[in-house]
């Protein structure tokens, strides 16, 4: 089992930037991806962000140039910098986890609105 815990969601205007953290415990060594989703209301969950073990990376083509998906090892912690928002990014944001026996692993979401 893995679990997840996100923070850093928030409120924030058109143009600035939040940074949303993802805090993994659990069987972290099965791990083979994180990554970040999200989700408005009446729509699918769509892919943010996701980052390999080998530290290959992959962008939903709306986020290119303006997210970055990161991670710190030592705090077991991955991270999505978000710069340049804009009101359509509003959404829930959802960590993450894909392991090496096929099981995803989310965690509870955070808001993050962005006022235009």
């Amino acid at each position: 089992q893995v679990q997840l815990v996100e923070s850093g969601g928030g409120l924030v205007q058109a143009g600035g930037s939040l940074r949303l953290s993802c805090a993994a415990s659990g069987d972290i060594f099965s791990i083979n991806t994180m990554g970040w989703y999200r989700q408005v209301p009446g729509k699918q969950r769509e892919l943010v962000a996701v980052l390999t073990n080998e530290g290959s990376t992959n962008y939903a083509d709306s986020v290119k140039g303006r997210f970055t998906i990161s991670r710190d090892n030592a705090r077991n912690t991955v991270y999505l910098q978000m710069n340049s928002l804009k009101s359509e990014d509003t959404a829930v944001y959802y960590c993450n986890a894909y392991n090496r026996y096929y099981r995803d692993f989310w965690g509870q979401g955070t808001q993050v609105t962005v006022s235009s």
